[in-house]
């Protein structure tokens, strides 16, 4: 800020500012970048590290050299698997077991969440049990849900379903205490009733930030479902890492994370879609 008027008695006269450099676009805050410099970002996003990893995979550092498989090696090992069939089982079970688990968490933590996030009675009821809850190792459960459910599917899906399950409802909760009271308050005045205003005001204007909270805690069921594949395992992509590793196949062992990192953004990719579908409003 400038300014040509005389000095006040006793006050300095402020200092001139030089005028601003122009800001690329890219570092901007918040300002809409071209398709083109979105897709050079993105793919460089996924080819930067695996030209990293290529290189010091080639580079020799470490040693012996097939603890670390390069890309290519790794690929190899993808198509072996595959090609006996044990790559797509293992998947096909881990898959399943998410879809139920993390699908179980949903249908708990979703209208859990919408009812402690619209009405003060039901956040003094259920917000301090969970807070304390979902703090709790959800790996000491193992134990427990063993003796409970014995050694099958039931509690691998519980440990997937305990593992999602609070985090998912205290998000969900926060994004629907974000609705502007405003929007509420109309409603009332047009003579709207409260279950009118839930299902058509807070319900909608929350979905979309409902379905990014999904998206973050379905990273959390990927990750835990390699955990609860440790209850007595027969297939799954977190029991082929266990059984590789006892014979140090390094290779296999990377050819199942990059599975699960695919799979992950397929899931990702989804529900970005699914979100960008129910929220256009937004």
């Amino acid at each position: 800020m400038t300014t040509d008027a005389p000095a006040r008695s006793g006050w300095t006269a402020l200092p001139r500012r030089r005028a601003a450099r122009p800001v690329p676009a890219l570092l901007r805050p918040r300002t809409p970048l071209s398709r083109r410099t979105r897709a050079i970002l993105a793919t460089a996003s996924i080819v930067g590290p695996v030209v990293g990893w290529w290189a010091l995979s080639a580079s020799g550092v470490v040693d012996p050299p097939q603890f670390l498989p390069s890309p290519v090696a790794t690929w190899k090992a993808i198509v072996a698997m595959a090609s006996t069939g044990e790559l797509f089982t293992d998947a096909w079970a881990t898959i399943q077991r998410v879809f139920w688990g993390f699908g179980a968490a949903i249908a708990i933590s979703v209208p859990l969440g919408i009812l402690i996030g619209t009405f003060r009675g039901a956040q003094s009821l259920f917000e301090p049990v969970i807070g304390l809850v979902r703090y709790l190792p959800v790996g000491a459960f193992i134990p427990l849900l063993i003796i409970w459910l014995g050694l099958g599917e039931p509690p691998k899906i519980t440990l997937i379903l305990l593992a999602t399950v609070f985090f998912n409802t205290v998000m969900t909760a926060d994004v629907v205490r974000q609705v502007p009271t405003s929007l509420i308050d109309v409603s009332y005045t047009l003579g709207a009733r409260v279950g009118e205003v839930l299902r058509k005001v807070i319900i909608p204007h929350s979905l979309p930030g409902i379905v990014d909270a999904i998206r973050v805690n379905a990273a959390a069921a990927i990750n835990f479902v390699v955990v609860a594949e440790l209850i007595a395992p027969d297939a799954g992509l977190g029991y082929r890492i266990t059984k590789v590793a006892r014979f140090s196949q390094v290779d296999q062992i990377f050819a199942v994370l990059v599975v699960i990192a695919l799979i992950g953004v397929t899931i990702d990719i989804t529900l970005r879609i699914l979100r960008d579908r129910i929220g256009r409003w937004v």
